[in-house]
């Protein structure tokens, strides 16, 4: 586009079916059959679903968790569940529709606890029980007294000495002198 001098997108718009005819005169190969090769794809809907989503395997641990997506998935206990420590499960991340664990083509029940959950000061629920413990912390916090800690040096009297200046830059003060009377 640079070197046909295009420089708006109207021009370019301008330029782009010629520009695609040289392309394709240039680049194109023509098929070697011109029937359609496609085959049909016979799959019900369930399953495509189940193809075209993120799968992956985990481990289940002896708790009957696993981890996934920083999350921390508990499954339920069952008696499927129970007999899943210590193997493989596939979770199954669908683009539009919650996890799916499964085992086997079972699905199994779970529950998830998120790693990024944090507690806001302003999702405290009022409890007469809280709200006298957190006044009571508030009140400890709002006491400016915080006790001293001294060093063992400082215990044994050690005071440290200012800083000394030295360099080219350095003028030492001079005390004056006192005035000495000469007597004759």
């Amino acid at each position: 586009m640079r070197l046909a001098g295009i420089c708006d997108m109207a021009a370019g718009n301008l330029f782009l079916p010629s520009f695609v005819e040289h392309f394709n005169e240039r680049f194109a190969l023509p098929a070697q059959k011109t029937e359609n090769l496609h085959r049909a794809l016979h799959v019900k809907a369930t399953q495509l679903t189940d193809i075209l989503c993120h799968r992956e395997q985990r481990h289940v641990s002896q708790q009957l968790t696993m981890a996934y997506d920083r999350k921390q998935i508990i499954l339920e206990r069952s008696e499927i569940s129970e007999k899943l420590a210590g193997q493989y499960v596939e979770i199954y991340d669908f683009i539009d529709q919650p996890l799916e664990v499964r085992w086997k083509g079972h699905l199994l029940p779970y529950r998830v606890f998120s790693k990024d959950q944090r507690v806001s000061h302003t999702a405290v629920v009022e409890n007469k029980r809280l709200g006298h413990a957190l006044a009571t912390v508030k009140a400890q916090q709002d006491i400016k007294h915080v006790p001293k800690v001294m060093t063992n040096s400082a215990k044994g009297g050690y005071k440290k000495n200012p800083r000394r200046l030295y360099g080219p830059d350095y003028k030492p003060k001079i005390a004056a002198a006192p005035a000495v009377e000469m007597t004759a």
